[in-house]
């Protein structure tokens, strides 16, 4: 008998012992690296026939995966332990601000318009987008500038091969990878994010007297995408030797984008379309989340005929189709209802409707500037929401004003990441849809002439941010942010080898 307690109580200990180490691998894995499950199965995704259908021969090649790196994760594990030289090659490239392509292309002129595109580590999506804006009329007068927050030379060897335009790449200095056991990134003595004042007072870590409005304390891979944004728009307009006197557009991509061929063009014709009906119009924005497009001339007039009733019914049959298809992206594009005339809309700028594929010159970023305090005390870890209530607390001024294409021209394809946690993210499924979109789209693009509608927005646009999300109640962030504003203009450095 008492051999068999023995035996039970060994049996036991055995059990905890191994629920206590898979409990500890799963804890740090939620710590290090469980937000990039979505990002993992989306790098593993392979490019389907389907798609590959519909680009051409010649860009295959940004859409080719070496076996060997097939994955950003996989890579990083393999140079976790050379944070030193990640560093310098960092310190290096953002010195340099090396022009790819510029003896081909020439340099950046005044006019010039700048895209910038925020990079992470879904190098599935970037390669798409790449592929979008290979396809894309004028691309070779515009500047590339791929704003990385994380250094991977599977990722930096695919953007510099792209030989199609001028290309720049910038890295952010503050970012989890370089930082991983200390401010930006997570310090060990940061305190837990739901741990309450009292007892982080009792703990005695870092940020105890520091939580969000909601009582939280700061999570480093929600702050970085705020950080991120601001350092690579003042890194653009106030730091970068070639921006030095530049007057034209600035354009906003994130990696997960997807472009019309056109979208150059529209972009233009609303800047001129804004400068005869609209000069107050500050804001361009060539995106949109909707998933219902209008690229025809009559879509105000078929609205207005549209009873309450009919809108509300449309609405439920939407629901119910997005409860019955979660993972699959929809769209629609109204049958017969197109022309050589497009509409756009004038309205108040709103962060969750108009922050994709949006663009403004310098004269706003002064206008930004000049209040950017508001910008980095503001506690949401989202920068267009930070960006919102900027908007909404200019002194004498009116809110930023938009004008925005009602058939967008930049598609949001991310189906993984920071904020999409599903469980099947298939990549190709999402860039095919959006491909057989523009298919069909195709004879509407590049329109004669669009019309303007003023309108005051609806409740959404109007209704004043009385709180943010949090997020952002760390006092070091808030520092971080406003110091990245104080540095100036610096020049390049010749000697880099890339």
């Amino acid at each position: 008998m008492p051999r068999l307690k023995y035996a039970s109580v060994v049996r036991v200990v055995v059990i905890l012992g191994l629920f206590c180490l898979w409990l500890q691998i799963m804890l740090s894995a939620s710590g290090g690296g469980m937000y990039r499950d979505g990002e993992e199965l989306m790098n593993s995704n392979d490019t389907s026939e389907q798609v590959l259908a519909l680009v051409p021969p010649e860009l295959h090649k940004y859409l080719t995966v070496h076996p060997k790196n097939s994955s950003v994760n996989s890579t990083e594990r393999a140079v976790s332990k050379n944070l030193t030289e990640i560093r310098k090659a960092i310190q290096r490239s953002n010195e340099a601000q090396y022009i790819y392509n510029e003896d081909i292309y020439g340099p950046v002129q005044n006019d010039t318009i700048i895209i910038a595109i925020q990079v992470h580590t879904r190098l599935t999506y970037l390669r798409h987008l790449i592929v979008s804006l290979a396809q894309a009329r004028d691309i070779e007068r515009t500047l590339l500038v791929f704003s990385h927050d994380y250094y991977n030379e599977e990722i930096n060897s695919l953007v510099r091969s792209i030989d199609f335009t001028k290309v720049m790449q910038i890295f952010y200095p503050y970012s989890i990878q370089t930082h991983p056991n200390e401010f930006p990134g997570l310090d060990p003595n940061d305190c837990p994010r739901d741990v309450k004042m009292q007892q982080a007072i009792k703990l005695k870590c870092i940020n105890a007297l520091h939580p969000d409005l909601h009582g939280h304390y700061r999570e480093a891979k929600y702050t970085q995408t705020k950080h991120h944004w601001w350092w690579k728009a003042n890194r653009i307009f106030n730091q970068l030797e070639c921006t030095t006197n530049h007057t034209g557009m600035v354009v906003f991509l994130e990696e997960d984008h997807y472009v019309a061929e056109d979208f150059i063009y529209m972009l233009n014709l609303l800047r001129a379309t804004a400068d005869r009906s609209c000069p107050q119009c500050e804001i361009i924005s060539l995106g949109t989340y909707l998933k219902t497009y209008q690229y025809h001339a009559n879509g105000d007039k078929r609205k207005k005929q549209m009873t309450l009733n009919y809108i509300q019914q449309v609405r439920m049959a939407n629901e119910e189709r997005r409860k019955r298809q979660d993972t699959q992206w929809n769209f629609q594009v109204y049958p017969n209802l197109y022309g050589n005339t497009q509409k756009v809309d004038i309205t108040p700028w709103h962060s969750s409707m108009h922050n994709m594929g949006f663009g403004f010159n310098r004269s706003v970023w002064h206008n930004i500037m000049e209040i950017q305090e508001q910008f980095c005390a503001y506690d949401d870890y989202n920068w267009d929401y930070s960006l919102l209530h900027l908007s909404q607390n200019r002194k004498n001024q009116e809110k930023f004003k938009v004008i925005m294409s009602k058939g967008p021209r930049v598609f949001h394809i991310g189906e993984c990441g920071i904020h999409h946690k599903k469980s099947n993210c298939n990549a190709s499924s999402v860039i095919s849809k959006v491909q057989k979109l523009l298919q069909n789209a195709k004879p509407y693009l590049f329109p004669g002439s669009v019309t303007a509608t003023v309108t005051a927005g609806g409740a959404k646009h109007n209704k004043k941010l009385t709180k943010g999300n949090g997020g952002w109640g760390d006092i070091r962030d808030q520092e971080l942010c406003t110091n990245m504003t104080r540095i100036g203009r610096e020049q390049r450095r010749y000697n880099y080898y890339a």
